[in-house]
């Protein structure tokens, strides 16, 4: 679809659907697992029902209630509403689950705004931060903020990929208690979580179901492209730890994350996994939700070569990582898309390229069929892959370490071609790989513990 046509489906979409209501949310605690369903209601009769299911076989001595999930479920709809309310984008959201305030709906229309910077983006939509939709609180129902009893543990949001293997692997090895929390477990988390020594048993699960009636939505041409997950997972992340009565929530968010996909403005892919939404996260956990939570990106101080090389160090996960969002579902790398090309690039300073090639199946570098993709990796193309991928100067660092390497041998294709079209210039990765970035939410004792790994 042409962005012309992607415009005039999204007034036409705003006219046809001038609401959405988020109308309530239920959750019923049976023996073996907790249920929340959503209710939402879209101008026209359009009615949405998601779900999330948490077996609570991984919780010891659950009592049978449980302060504070009213907030924090009522909060979860906030954000699992986003992905209902982009199929139409209707100027209004009317919330009758819960009361906001002004702050509130401040700080969730920004959420919005910059979680859809890429979907406004790739739609050619010109959406006003403020003025893209009127959030109106119709509850008088408020959701108080509330304290609990915290343990030791720490909560590892684990997604399959090299960073949160990282983080788990650390935080055992220094003997601390972790708790792995996954959403629909791919392989390669189950993987990597049972690499670290750490039993199924102990895994936190959250299933999360997306109502089919969306996906009806858009086959029939309705709009459809990136919601921030991050931000949700930041969310459910809340509800499982305050199950487990756990305090810190440790995620695996890189320095990277921060640079914009498109350089020159704000529209950033990774946005939710940004330091300035890990900020906004836990001014609004401890303003409105508890101040018990104790929410940060462990790896925040450290970039992604910083964090290929600490992987590469750890060749027991090269077996079960998987970073492809194509393949992930079967356990496998596609080896066309721009997660799969970056991540071998990242990795080619500190891994050999057979290990490489009996990772992905064959030389990535040696396809010239991903050239494009390079392009945009290098910074040879106008704009970065909507991905969750690096820096420009990350990738450059890599590809002239890798390129001086293999001084006097042949190189593959995109090697060679890199050559003809980069200027030579000195990136500085021994820079990169000494950085320490300040810009982070570490306590004193996880500083220390990362300090004393990373180099």
């Amino acid at each position: 679809m042409k962005k012309n046509d992607n415009i005039n489906t999204y007034n036409a979409l705003r006219e046809k659907h001038p609401f959405i209501v988020y109308e309530n949310f239920t959750f019923e605690r049976g023996d073996k697992q907790l249920t929340i369903r959503f209710s939402f209601t879209m101008a026209g009769d359009i009615h949405f029902a998601p779900t999330l299911t948490i077996p609570l076989a991984s919780f010891d001595n659950l009592p049978a209630e449980v302060n504070g999930l009213e907030t924090l479920v009522f909060n979860i709809g906030m954000i699992e509403l986003l992905s209902y309310w982009k199929a139409a984008c209707p100027p209004q959201v009317i919330v009758k689950a819960g009361a906001l305030n002004k702050k509130q709906i401040d700080w969730w229309k920004k959420l919005w705004y910059n979680g859809l910077g890429e979907f406004f983006y790739t739609n050619g939509i010109d959406a006003h931060p403020t003025k893209f939709v009127e959030i109106i609180s119709e509850s008088d129902q408020i959701f108080d903020r509330f304290h609990f009893t915290t343990t030791d543990e720490i909560l590892v949001p684990v997604g399959g990929g090299k960073d949160s293997a990282v983080t788990l692997d650390l935080l055992k090895n220094d003997g601390m208690e972790v708790r792995p929390f996954v959403i629909n477990p791919l392989p390669s988390a189950v993987g990597i979580i049972e690499e670290a020594g750490i039993d199924s048993g102990a895994i936190i699960t959250v299933n999360r179901t997306i109502d089919p009636r969306l996906l009806l939505l858009n086959d029939e041409g309705y709009l459809n492209g990136h919601t921030p997950f991050s931000a949700m997972l930041a969310f459910v992340t809340l509800l499982a730890a305050r199950l487990g009565n756990i305090q810190h929530i440790a995620l695996s968010n890189e320095s990277s994350a921060n640079e914009p996909t498109i350089p020159g403005t704000k529209i950033n892919h990774q946005y939710s996994k940004s330091w300035e939404f890990e900020k906004d996260f836990r001014d609004y956990v401890h303003a409105h939700i508890s101040e018990d939570f104790d929410y940060f990106s462990f790896l925040r101080p450290l970039n992604e070569l910083q964090i290929a090389r600490l992987f590469a160090r750890r060749p027991k996960f090269y077996g079960h990582f998987n970073s492809c969002n194509v393949g992930g579902r079967t356990d496998t790398w596609c080896t066309q898309c721009p997660k799969c090309l970056f991540t071998w690039i990242i990795l080619s300073p500190f891994i050999n390229q057979q290990k490489l090639i009996s990772i992905f199946g064959h030389h990535l570098l040696d396809d010239e069929s991903l050239k494009p993709t390079f392009d945009e990796l290098t910074g040879l193309a106008t704009e970065k892959p909507f991905e969750c991928v690096g820096t420009t100067e990350e990738v450059n660092a890599a590809l002239q370490r890798v390129i001086k390497s293999m001084a006097g041998m042949h190189l593959p294709a995109l090697l060679r071609y890199y050559k003809q079209v980069m200027t030579p210039v000195e990136r500085q990765i021994e820079h990169l790989l000494d950085d320490f970035n300040s810009q982070h939410f570490l306590n004193p004792t996880f500083e220390k513990l990362l300090r004393k790994n990373y180099r």
